[in-house]
């Protein structure tokens, strides 16, 4: 029997959380409030012990297109691999061949009610587009919104939207840290174009500061560094991007603290992701970036991987 294909605007939507109770209604208010909303959201809860599961509840009562998947306890905030692995406990209870589009989303966001139609709508006038964003901002403390100045050519980690076909190809994400960005990566490699925008109408507030999850800021950054290293990325690379961190609060020991977690993997001989192709066209696009800039580098690379793009998943 032929499997027929799914609707043409059909998207998943699958949501790692542990603990988001101080944050989880503002996404889950705007997730109901979309112009259009997801064919299934699957929601993990990665064995929280605040008042997330009740609040979970709640809203799979009210909606049918909710589900929820209980983790045990594991004792402590995941990032990196206990993410991606509390993601994929989600992505295995639906079949992929019924969606056109994929997203994993955090639960400390509040999005624009036309996100993801704007989405879906950039994506289908350019079909090489595997997977887009729009872009964060974080309040700070006089109330303001500030861009969390995440560069262009990546989607962002905290609301990957994805084709299903696309996402195939790259083999999903790998159980590291930097899975955010190795998945970009991999996309423009194979002749795909990974992209964030930072128009107003795609700009969200992320509730939580990017790498305060654990511990502190400081945590945050080290662990950055650290997933820098196990990418890949060249060193004078590295060290430019921490000079531009540092510009960032907090001011200066931010950049530090990618330089320590990068270098300390280093010294240790920490292990590295093993895609020596892929490791060499990461280095190869960041030594044209420093050299020509990230938009020249970025458009001369997609406009050469053009070939190397197929739209069948």
């Amino acid at each position: 029997m032929t499997q027929s294909a799914p609707a043409p605007r059909a998207y998943v939507v699958v949501s790692p959380c542990r603990n988001e109770a101080q944050y989880m209604r503002r996404t889950l208010d705007s997730m109901v409030a979309q112009t259009e909303r997801p064919a299934k959201w699957v929601i993990v809860d990665d064995g929280s012990t605040d008042a997330t599961p009740d609040i979970l509840a709640e809203y799979a009562a009210r909606h049918d297109w909710i589900s929820v998947v209980q983790k045990p306890d594991r004792g402590h905030r995941a990032v990196g691999p206990g993410v991606i692995e509390a993601f994929y406990a989600g992505l295995e209870t639906v079949s992929l061949d019924d969606y056109a589009y994929l997203c994993k989303l955090d639960l400390d966001l509040d999005l624009p009610p036309r996100y993801f139609e704007i989405l879906m709508d950039r994506m289908e006038a350019n079909p090489r587009i595997g997977t887009c964003s729009g872009k964060a901002y974080m309040r700070v403390e006089d109330g303001r919104l500030v861009s969390e100045e995440i560069s262009n050519e990546f989607s962002l980690g905290m609301t990957k939207f994805f084709s299903v076909a696309c996402f195939r190809q790259i083999g999903g994400f790998v159980h590291e840290v930097m899975w955010d960005a190795i998945d970009c990566h991999t996309a423009r490699m194979k002749g795909w174009t990974p992209v964030s925008w930072d128009d107003p109408e795609l700009r969200f507030e992320h509730l939580r500061p990017m790498g305060s999850s654990q511990k502190s800021i400081f945590t945050g950054r080290r662990r950055h560094g650290f997933g820098q290293y196990y990418m890949g990325t060249d060193p004078l690379f590295l060290i430019a991007s921490a000079i531009n961190k540092s510009r960032q609060r907090p001011y200066v020991l931010g950049g530090l603290a990618i330089l320590q977690g990068y270098f300390g993997a280093m010294l240790r001989g920490a292990a590295r992701h093993d895609d020596p192709e892929l490791t060499a066209f990461i280095r190869a696009y960041q030594r044209r970036a420093l050299v020509q800039g990230k938009t020249r580098a970025v458009a001369a690379i997609e406009a050469e991987r053009a070939p190397a793009w197929s739209p069948a998943g």
